[in-house]
């Protein structure tokens, strides 16, 4: 294939070695092709620098978005930055390595299925993502915390500048809004982002409280509004391909050990959105 394969991937998680070892034996099948890294490459800063820089020096090219893992500030951390300041940080860390982030002019694939505009990005959630039974935010944490499910972020993600996650995530919609309207409407689009564009995938949670974590309503018409062939994402840790208003949505998470290694090794790592089977 001269173009090469338009391939993705997330949760790396490499702080855990038998990860860590899938991503020291990925290699692409030809050295034209690209790997979009749907965030959770790991918790400690030099361990994203460490898988990044391997997938980067093997794939012609590297996206990354980032994963809520990615931002959190653990007290181990030689890169004790929070918040806007350690994505930013992390951001420079890519462009040290050629990999693209969100905050650079978006690439265009142009082999099997394209020319597709590859659009990262980087919403978070603003707990939107509630059961019937939590009318608002407050309600919602209550019931997770009762549920005993409360998401780690709540202590290692932090914020600032902004004063809550929820107001960080609304920033974030509204400049990636302002990216995707400018993009050329005879293109169609792949929507790279850690969490999921639309609720739906999150109806496979074991625990329906844990959702407010994993997206925002406000992107819930994104994948048509912007002409998706396909939108990418991870966190849920449940690997799959669905279809949402004809749109395939592809969930393309490693995960943790103990969650594929009754498999051996995890299926399907990296996968492989284009050229479509």
């Amino acid at each position: 294939m001269p173009h090469g394969q338009l391939m993705a991937i997330s949760d790396l998680h490499v702080a855990h070695r038998e990860n860590r070892e899938i991503v020291r034996d990925l290699h692409p099948d030809s050295p034209a092709d690209w790997l979009l890294v749907a965030g959770d490459v790991g918790e400690l800063f030099p361990d994203v620098e460490w898988a990044l820089g391997v997938l980067s020096s093997r794939y012609a090219t590297v996206v990354w978005v980032p994963g809520n893992h990615d931002l959190w500030t653990t007290p181990d951390d030689p890169v004790q930055l929070r918040g806007e300041a350690r994505y930013r940080h992390l951001v420079d860390l890519c462009r040290s390595l050629g990999v693209l982030t969100p905050e650079d002019p978006y690439p265009v694939w142009c082999g099997p299925g394209g020319p597709l505009v590859v659009a990262p990005l980087f919403v978070l959630y603003d707990h939107t993502f509630r059961t019937p039974a939590a009318a608002t935010k407050d309600q919602a944490l209550d019931q997770a915390r009762r549920a005993g499910v409360v998401c780690t972020d709540e202590y290692l993600l932090h914020p600032d500048p902004h004063p809550g996650r929820d107001a960080w995530c609304r920033a974030r919609v509204a400049e990636s809004e302002r990216r995707l309207d400018a993009c050329d409407p005879a293109l169609r689009t792949v929507l790279v982002n850690h969490y999921p564009l639309v609720r739906e995938p999150t109806d496979a949670l074991r625990h329906p409280e844990f959702a407010q974590w994993c997206g925002t309503e406000r992107t819930a018409d994104w994948h048509l509004r912007y002409r998706a062939a396909a939108a990418v994402y991870g966190h849920l840790h449940i690997p799959r391909t669905s279809w949402h208003d004809g749109v395939r949505f592809e969930e393309v998470s490693i995960g943790y050990p103990r969650e594929w290694r009754a498999r051996t090794r995890p299926r399907d790592v990296p996968r492989r959105l284009f050229p479509t089977r």
